[in-house]
């Protein structure tokens, strides 16, 4: 989505430093560490079994605020995300270049860049570990990230994986896995759109003249899974967590206050699904709660003077610390990990600014690392695996309103069918 994603990432989170020992042996590292590149994944384009691309999807964040203006421009100049209309190619790069001053010092508010790569990668590697337990048959699963606007795009893990033995005439198996859970055509089908196009470029017809070449990467998709039971789970035991640190006799009368990315009603009345998945996710979350406090959701992120979908989470947060409801947690329900929308617009803006300071405004944790969130990826990818099923069904339907023949291409290649 936009705005506050307008992040970078962290610099002090520099990749060689969370990945100390890239390229060690993982088994347990003797006495040093040589630096051995690791050989390619060996491939049988005639077998339907491992091993496996796991790709995980996600807008992405600057790893550094020199990375900020760069992420911003793909960012506004992306017509699923922001709609502009046939000036995007002009207001796109306009927009970005007047923000960047502004995100960059946000970026630099909260430690120089967003940990999303980092919180990404850890996901997927560890998930990926899990895989290859659970779902022999499929393995060894190999952990891929694919950012929409920042470091690692979607073109550079596209020629990392032919680098390291997917297709190229030696065929093997990705799964895109979106981590948006509540499907958007603004995320999850912009992400989508972009594979699809890199997919076109690097493999497809026009690198080869074949739309199919054989012994080319076989794709499916995880392009939802707003209420998968795992998902839930790791939400309602982070938000039990931090209503614990309430007064005992406070508890049941926290405000729940679930804060997703908003979107433009444009988009909204176009049909997309966005608004009623998140609002899935709430409810299963709160079933799961036993529906213990009041609880609304509301909406956080919006740019620009068009009409957005609302009420906005600033704005919801003001209005209850006004009227005397200071014991508030706020839940961001459709992100899997910390990022600009977390650490700053929430902790920062919202928390400190909106809620006046007042020390019972909190925010639950993110999943992050959560092993029941991880374990939940991992159940949800061994049932795609063992599903046969190229996308979910929701995937094949378009929008109502939709008239973006990218979407339309897109859509026929990985669901193989448009309705």
């Amino acid at each position: 989505m936009a705005n506050r994603a307008t992040s970078a990432a962290a610099r002090a989170l520099q990749l060689a430093a969370s990945r100390p020992n890239l390229f060690c042996s993982r088994q347990g590292l003797r006495k040093a560490c040589m630096a051995t590149v690791a050989p390619p994944v060996t491939q049988n384009s005639m077998s339907k079994r491992g091993p496996t691309a796991m790709v995980f999807m996600n807008m992405g964040g600057p790893s550094t605020t020199d990375e900020v203006g760069d992420f911003l421009s793909r960012l506004f100049s992306d017509g699923d995300l922001i709609p502009l209309g046939r000036l995007q190619n002009y207001l796109g790069p306009l927009i970005s270049r007047r923000r960047t001053p502004k995100i960059q010092k946000q970026y630099a508010d909260i430690g120089g860049g967003s940990p999303i790569r980092k919180w990404s990668e850890y996901q997927c590697e560890e998930m990926c570990k899990i895989l290859d337990q659970i779902s022999p048959e499929t393995a060894p699963h190999k952990p891929y990230v694919a950012f929409r606007y920042a470091n690692p795009l979607t073109e550079h893990m596209y020629e990392q994986m032919l680098k390291d033995g997917f297709g190229n005439g030696k065929g093997g198996r990705a799964v895109a896995f979106t981590q948006y859970p509540q499907y958007s055509c603004s995320t999850t089908g912009s992400s989508l759109n972009e594979l699809w196009k890199w997919r076109n470029r690097l493999e497809g017809k026009r690198a080869s003249g074949d739309m199919h070449p054989p012994g080319s990467i076989t794709w499916s998709v995880i392009d939802r899974w707003p209420t998968h039971s795992g998902l839930v789970e790791a939400f309602a035991q982070n938000i039990e967590a931090q209503v614990k640190t309430y007064p005992e006799d406070r508890r049941k009368d926290v405000v729940l206050l679930f804060s997703a990315h908003s979107l433009p009603m444009s988009v909204v009345n176009r049909g997309d699904p966005y608004p009623a998945e998140v609002a899935a996710t709430v409810y299963a979350v709160m079933s799961r709660l036993g529906f213990s406090n009041p609880y609304r959701l509301t909406w956080q992120s919006q740019v620009g003077p068009s009409a957005w979908l609302g009420a906005q989470t600033s704005d919801t947060v003001r209005e209850y610390v006004k009227r005397g409801h200071t014991d508030l947690v706020l839940v961001p329900i459709a992100f899997t990990s910390d990022h600009i929308e977390t650490l700053y617009e929430i902790d920062k803006e919202v928390m400190h600014e909106d809620a006046q300071g007042h020390p019972g405004v909190k925010r639950a944790e993110s999943l992050n690392g959560s092993k029941v969130f991880i374990q939940a990826l991992a159940d949800i990818a061994k049932a795609h695996l063992e599903s046969g099923q190229s996308c979910s069904k929701q995937m094949g339907l378009r929008c109502q309103g939709c008239t973006s023949e990218r979407c339309l291409e897109s859509k026929k290649f990985f669901a193989g069918v448009c309705l």
